[in-house]
C-alpha cells in the first residue's frame, strides 16, 4: 500500500508541475497575440530552447509554492471541490508574484490595458489547466480509496451504544474516507455486546499510545458522549504526540456555535482535531527567523554577554553558566543554558521553584531576572534547534510529572518547540508553585491554538515592554 500511496503522491506533484509547464508555454503564444507581436515573428530553435528553460523554471516555482502553502499535505483525504477553491486562491497569489517579477517591466507591454490582459490571460490559463490535471490526480486517489487499495487503519474509542451507532454510520456513509476499522478501545466497564460481536476489543483506552504504535493506527475516532469533557480531555492527552489523526463526535451546543466544520458534504459529522498548527511556509519562516535572529543577536550583543559574564563571576563563587535538563518538542529532553542567577548549592535539597524573595538568588541574579538577562544564553539553544524564540517555556520532568496529574492536557505544549519567551510568561509571569504553573498553562494553550507569526510578533512586543519596565522576576 505504501508503494501505491507514493505513486499517487508523485502523480499529484507531476500533474502540478506539468500543468505549470504547459500553461506557461500556452501563455507565451497567447501573449504574442495579445500584444500584437506575431508580425514578422519566427519561432526558431533558440526561442524554443529559451521558452523550455523558462517554462521549467516557472514550473519549479509553482511546485515550491504549492508545497509551501501545504497543498501536498495529506493528499489522500482531499476533495475535488475543495482543491479547486484552494487552487483559485493560490493561483492568484502565484500569478501576482510572476506578474510583478517577470512581466511588469516587459518592453513589449505598452499600456496598462495590455497589463490587465496579460495578467488575466496567464491567471486563467494556469488555473484551468492546473484544475483539470489536479482533478484527474485527486480522482485517481479517490478511486484507489474506494477500491480499498488505500485505506487508513482506524481505532474506535468507546464501548456503548453510541460507539456501535458510530461504527454502523461510518461503515455505511464514509467509505469514501478510506477508514478501515480494526477494533475499539473500551471506555469503562460496560461493553455493548453487539459492538463486541462486530469489532475486536483491542485494549483499554488508557493504553492508546501503545495501541496506536502496535496496530499502526492512522485515525482515531472518539465515540463517547461529548458531555464527558474530562474523559475526552484525558483521551486527547494520551493521544498527544502520536501520529494518528483524531476525530470526535460533536454535540448540539458545538453545532449551534458553528464550531463544527465538515470536510465532506455527506457522512458522519466529526470534529477534526487540529494537526498542523502552522502552514508550511510559516513553519519554515519561523525557523529562519529563529536562526537568523539568534545568530545576529549573539554577534551584536557579544559585549552584553561579556559584561554579564563578568558580573555573574563577581556576584558569587561558581560557574558563569548554568545548564539544566528540560523537556522540549515531542517530549525530548535537552540541556537549557542560562546565566547563573543563584548560588551554586541552590538545589542541594532537591528541585524547587523560585519566588519573589527567594534567598537562593544572588543580588545580581535578581537584577538579571527583572530584565531577563539570565535568559540570553538560550539564543544558543535556539540556534541549535532545541528551542524557538517564541514558544511555551520548557519545564523539568520533575514538575511536568506533577502538572499532568492536575492538567493532563499539559502534554499539548510538547507539540511545538519551547521558547525563550511565551504568552504565558508575559501574561502571567514566572510561576512559584505547581498550581500557578497550571494556571499559566491556559495562556500557552491559547498561544498554540492561535499560533501564527503575527502572534509571535505580539508576544515579542509584550516581552520588550516587560524588559523595559523591569517587571520580570
Amino acid at each position: 500500500m505504501q508503494l501505491i500511496r507514493r505513486f499517487q503522491y508523485i502523480k499529484l506533484v507531476a500533474a502540478d508541475f506539468g500543468a505549470a509547464l504547459v500553461a506557461w508555454m500556452c501563455f507565451y503564444l497567447v501573449r504574442k497575440y495579445l500584444l500584437n507581436e506575431l508580425t514578422g515573428y519566427h519561432f526558431t530553435e533558440g526561442v524554443l530552447f529559451d521558452l523550455t528553460g523558462s517554462a521549467v523554471f516557472i514550473a519549479i516555482f509553482w511546485t515550491v509554492l504549492y508545497a509551501l502553502v501545504g497543498e501536498y499535505r495529506d493528499i489522500y483525504r482531499k476533495s475535488r471541490l475543495g482543491e479547486i477553491l484552494r487552487l483559485a486562491r493560490v493561483a492568484m497569489l502565484g500569478a501576482v508574484v510572476i506578474f510583478f517579477t517577470l512581466l511588469l517591466d516587459d518592453q513589449g507591454v505598452v499600456n496598462y490595458r495590455a497589463y490587465y490582459k496579460t495578467f488575466t490571460a496567464y491567471y486563467l490559463l494556469h488555473f484551468f489547466i492546473t484544475a483539470v490535471l489536479r482533478t484527474v490526480a485527486v480522482s485517481s486517489v479517490q478511486r484507489q480509496i474506494r477500491k480499498q487499495r488505500i485505506f487508513f487503519p482506524t481505532l474506535l474509542v468507546g464501548s456503548n451504544t453510541l460507539a456501535l451507532n458510530t461504527f454502523h454510520e461510518l461503515s455505511r456513509t464514509s467509505r469514501h474516507l478510506g477508514l478501515r476499522m480494526v477494533g475499539f478501545a473500551p471506555v469503562g466497564d460496560t461493553i455493548d455486546p453487539a459492538l463486541a460481536a462486530e469489532l475486536p476489543a483491542r485494549g483499554s483506552y488508557q493504553r492508546l499510545p501503545a495501541l496506536v504504535r502496535a496496530l499502526k493506527i492512522e485515525q482515531v475516532v472518539i465515540a463517547i458522549e461529548p458531555s464527558e469533557h474530562l474523559l475526552i480531555q484525558d483521551i486527547l492527552a494520551l493521544l498527544e504526540g502520536t501520529p494518528a489523526r483524531v476525530s470526535i463526535l460533536p454535540d448540539l451546543y458545538q453545532m449551534l456555535l458553528g464550531s463544527v466544520k465538515v470536510n465532506h458534504l455527506f457522512g458522519t459529522p466529526l470534529i477534526e482535531i487540529k494537526q498542523d498548527l502552522l502552514p508550511v511556509w510559516q513553519v519554515m519562516l519561523k525557523r529562519i527567523i529563529d536562526v537568523v535572529g539568534s545568530a545576529l543577536f549573539l554577534l551584536l550583543a557579544s559585549w552584553v554577554y561579556a559584561f554579564t559574564a563578568v558580573m555573574v563571576k563577581l556576584s558569587s563563587p561558581g560557574p558563569v553558566f548554568y545548564r539544566q535538563e528540560r523537556i522540549g518538542r515531542d517530549g525530548h529532553p535537552f540541556r537549557i543554558i542560562k546565566f547563573r542567577s543563584m548560588f551554586t548549592d541552590a538545589e542541594k535539597m532537591g528541585p524547587a521553584l523560585s519566588s519573589d524573595h527567594d534567598p537562593r538568588i544572588t543580588k545580581w541574579g535578581r537584577f538579571m531576572r527583572k530584565v531577563r538577562l539570565d535568559e540570553l544564553p538560550q539564543f544558543w539553544n535556539v540556534l541549535k534547534g532545541d528551542m524557538s524564540i517564541v514558544g511555551p517555556r520548557p519545564e523539568r520532568q520533575f514538575f511536568i510529572d506533577q502538572i499532568v496529574k492536575i492538567a493532563p492536557h499539559y502534554r499539548h505544549l510538547h507539540r511545538v518547540r519551547p521558547g525563550l519567551t511565551s504568552l504565558g510568561q508575559v501574561k502571567y509571569g514566572y510561576a512559584e508553585t505547581v498550581a500557578q504553573m497550571v494556571e499559566r498553562l491556559k495562556f500557552d494553550i491559547l498561544y498554540i491554538e492561535n499560533m501564527s507569526l503575527a502572534m509571535d510578533f505580539r508576544v515579542l512586543l509584550y516581552t520588550l515592554k516587560i524588559i523595559v519596565e523591569g517587571r520580570g522576576k
